[in-house]
């Protein structure tokens, strides 16, 4: 990784086994929902502690998904900070997800990565997966880009393509709205019909088209998982207008937006449903595939940023 400053030495953080385990997560084990003022609180420590290793203001936020991270590589680095070190920050369990944040440049453009995220089935609640976008918005950050590894529905997807997302439905039943509405932070946006920024769409699909990469724009369907789907659901996903299904990013991209964020959202096919001939799919088969597409995306992502 580049080097812009000295980083920060890995001494400097608490150890990994000072880390509080996550409760176990089941069906009606919903946490209870925070007041817009006690995640507030929460908010302004988490950032008193990134500014303590990084005072830069990004103006874009990027969250890395499952077999993504290898783009953190390509950021000019000012810090890196592990995910223990920030106070209410949710850790990263899965595989494939380093659990750091890092602080520096892409294409010239200030920025701040999640280098891995967490999910609804680790144990947290909506509020605190999304905690880290309130934080990167209140760094300064007035765009997210945000990625995920997912399944195709669609049968004219192949394995390695890349999806610009248009839209999402939200199959998790749950909204990252702390509190009532008067009590939530940022905007309350029952309004807005979709949080994807439809310029940033066309560009994105403008620079796959000049760069002759396969791309489509869909819809993303969000489900609680960690489980993969049955026939059934895949049939009935893409009946109800899906183009792919994963586990992550509707919560995000609606923080953004409450949080007055422009979103732009990038699926990797991992693999493609058909229904009628299953197959049994691995998570390590899923994280090859989000690598092998890793240099399509970063060569879309470093040229709409040029613009920003």
């Amino acid at each position: 990784m580049h080097d812009m400053s000295s980083a920060v030495a890995p001494s400097a953080f608490p150890a990994e086994s000072s880390v509080t385990p996550l409760r176990p997560a089941g069906p009606d084990d919903a946490p209870p929902r925070m007041t817009g003022r006690t995640r507030q609180y929460q908010v302004i420590e988490a950032l008193q502690a990134v500014r303590r290793h990084c005072m830069q203001r990004p103006r874009v936020a990027i969250i890395l998904g499952s077999g993504l991270g290898d783009l953190a590589e390509h950021i000019e680095t000012a810090a890196e900070i592990p995910y223990q070190a920030i106070p209410h920050w949710p850790r990263s369990t899965a595989q494939g997800h380093a659990g750091k944040l890092v602080c520096g440049a892409l294409a010239g453009v200030p920025v701040v990565a999640m280098s891995g995220r967490s999910h609804y089935y680790e144990g947290y609640g909506m509020d605190e997966l999304t905690l880290p976008v309130r934080v990167m918005r209140a760094m300064g950050a007035e765009l997210l880009v945000v990625s995920n590894a997912a399944g195709g529905l669609n049968p004219r997807y192949r394995v390695g393509e890349i999806m610009i997302i248009e839209d999402h439905i939200n199959l998790m039943w749950r909204h990252p709205q702390p509190g009532s509405p008067r009590e939530a932070l940022g905007r309350y946006c029952a309004g807005v019909t979709s949080p994807y920024c439809p310029i940033l769409i066309d560009k994105a699909a403008a620079v796959a088209r000049r760069h002759d990469l396969v791309h489509h724009v869909g819809v993303y369907i969000a489900v609680t998982g960690p489980n993969y789907e049955t026939r059934a659901e895949y049939r009935a996903f893409r009946r109800l207008g899906g183009d792919v299904v994963g586990m992550s990013t509707a919560p995000e991209a609606i923080a953004a937006a409450q949080q007055g964020m422009r979103v732009l959202g990038f699926s990797i096919i991992c693999n493609v449903a058909c229904p009628d001939a299953p197959t049994v799919n691995s998570h390590e088969e899923v994280l090859a595939a989000a690598q092998r597409a890793e240099g399509h995306l970063r060569t879309i992502l470093l040229d709409v940023l040029k613009d920003e």
